[in-house]
């Protein structure tokens, strides 16, 4: 076992509630970018598939446990390192996606965003895959959530331009 990978367990419980810090954090940017503003994806033109807005707060709770999860037993195995890298590059996109979205009204850049973001959290998925399978199957529901989200994105930025 590599020396990154030791971790005795009040240094693993801290670092468990930094992930979950992190986490807060990105969706704390997100919750502030959305505040108030379910009327104004309510008046947004929609495909007929479209979730009404009280699905996204329990879907993104739901998910963003299993993102700090994801992170901390990937952590566990490799320290931070690349894989931890990728995790946090796809924090950093996922919290800037709502405030280009809803705060900004950018729905073409929140989709360019959204498309990195994509392509971060498969690419995390794989780099979790070669160091601890759970923490990559943890995060396989959120890369479903947001290719879902990514078509919706797209859906609702061609339906108002």
């Amino acid at each position: 076992m590599s020396q990154a990978a030791v971790h005795t367990r009040p240094h693993t419980r801290l670092a468990l509630a930094g992930f979950g810090a992190a986490v807060f954090v990105a969706a704390a940017i997100g919750g502030l970018g959305v505040a108030g503003t379910s009327a104004e994806y309510n008046g947004l033109r929609q495909p007929s598939w479209a979730p009404p807005s009280a699905v996204f707060g329990p879907v993104w709770t739901v998910l963003y446990v299993m993102i700090a999860l994801a992170g901390w037993l990937a952590w566990r195995r490799v320290g931070f390192t690349v894989p931890l890298w990728l995790w946090t590059a796809q924090l950093v996109l996922n919290a800037i996606w709502t405030p280009l979205f809803f705060g900004a009204g950018q729905y073409g850049l929140a989709f360019a965003d959204i498309a990195v973001l994509w392509l971060l959290i498969g690419a995390t998925v794989v780099a979790f895959r070669r160091v601890r399978r759970p923490a990559a199957v943890l995060l396989l529901p959120y890369w479903a959530w947001v290719t879902y989200a990514s078509a919706l994105n797209l859906s609702i930025w061609q339906l108002n331009t």
